[in-house]
């Protein structure tokens, strides 16, 4: 894999740190809550091609490779660009994937239908599921049973109550019609998911150390400026490292997923939870180092603080993924049998006396 940007993918990433800067600056992030999206930044992403840049040109797409789009979701992350670039993304991709004759595909390749997919099955009982970006979708896909299943009701336009003013909601799957039997394609869907949010979040977590960075400079203290104590230093540096480690494990995650690994899976659940962890250490750090003013809507730092927390939350959160990482890992847990015949009742144990007491 490539640990440095090739001249292509620095081109990709000027272009789109330009896209982003001009369209979804902080002030628009602010004003897209609390449903989380803005249709004027949307079009203008679909625009530019970027909506359905991963598609085969035969759709209307441009062939780009996952590891491309990882480019653009690094500087989405940086933005918190309030869209649903990544749901989008993977969903569009599935769906040309289980059905590539699909009436709406090139509708979702050029934007003007929004595609995302039901991250968790639905309740038994219920056939509603929450939804990342279900607020603002046209087009739904889940996977009830083994079955992939395509539903186009209306989206509500109301997001539900959430800690980052994302556009998630509950979405019915009534009238959801079957795509095909291909649970291992839903599957690499999620992952796909994984590893781009989890470059969003490398994304995000650099992006909140340097306002970080340029704050600490700035800031007084006992006469000098805060940036010059040492407890604050290391604590830069450590979520500094933390996030150069998370993108490093992101890209590497994409990259697997891209040359079709046996460990793409188990590197996407991986740069996920340590992804999400940095993004969350960087922005505390940012919060505590601006101290009152950290928690004021007023300032950005916040924002990073919010997205950090939630952007995670939409698959489960952290303690799922990680159980999910030990099953790949490790297998489902077995009974440990005892193998050692057992000490005769009698048989001393000498060396009782002077290992009492410790630890």
């Amino acid at each position: 894999m490539r640990t440095i940007f090739n001249a292509d993918d620095e081109a990709v990433h000027d272009a789109f740190a330009d896209f982003f800067a001009k369209e979804s600056p902080m002030e628009a992030v602010r004003a897209a809550e609390p449903l989380g999206f803005d249709r004027r930044i949307w079009e203008a992403l679909a625009a530019i091609g970027a909506t359905g840049m991963s598609l085969p040109s035969d759709v209307g797409g441009a062939d780009a490779a996952l590891a491309t789009v990882a480019v653009v979701a690094e500087v989405f992350g940086a933005a918190l660009a309030p869209v649903p670039m990544i749901e989008h993304t993977v969903a569009s991709r599935l769906l040309h994937q289980v059905a590539p004759t699909h009436p709406d595909i090139r509708a979702v390749v050029n934007g003007s239908q929004i595609a995302t997919l039901a991250l968790r099955p639905p309740m038994a009982g219920n056939d509603a599921t929450l939804v990342p970006a279900g607020a603002v979708a046209d087009i739904v896909l889940a996977l009830v049973g083994d079955q992939i299943v395509c539903t186009c009701n209306d989206a509500p336009g109301i997001s539900a109550r959430n800690t980052g003013d994302l556009p998630i909601a509950n979405r019915c799957l009534d009238d959801a019609v079957v795509l095909g039997a291909a649970g291992s394609l839903f599957e690499r869907a999620v992952d796909e998911w994984r590893a781009l949010t989890a470059v969003a979040y490398a994304g995000l977590a650099r992006r909140v150390l340097e306002i970080t960075v340029g704050y600490v400079q700035q800031r007084q203290q006992f006469g000098v400026a805060v940036g010059t104590f040492q407890a604050v230093q290391h604590g830069l540096a450590d979520a500094s490292t933390r996030a150069e480690g998370a993108r490093l494990l992101a890209h590497r995650a994409v990259w697997a997923l891209d040359t079709n690994r046996r460990d793409a899976s188990r590197l996407a659940a991986m740069a996920l939870v340590f992804a999400a962890e940095t993004g969350r250490f960087a922005a505390d750090r940012a919060l505590q180092y601006h101290g009152g003013y950290g928690y004021a809507e007023e300032y950005d730092v916040q924002l990073f603080h919010r997205r950090a927390t939630a952007w995670i939350l939409q698959l489960g959160g952290p303690s799922t993924e990680l159980r999910r990482l030990g099953t790949i890992e490790f297998g489902r847990q077995t009974a440990i049998k005892e193998t050692h015949p057992k000490e005769p009742a009698n048989r001393k144990t000498h060396n009782a006396d002077a290992n009492r007491g410790s630890i």
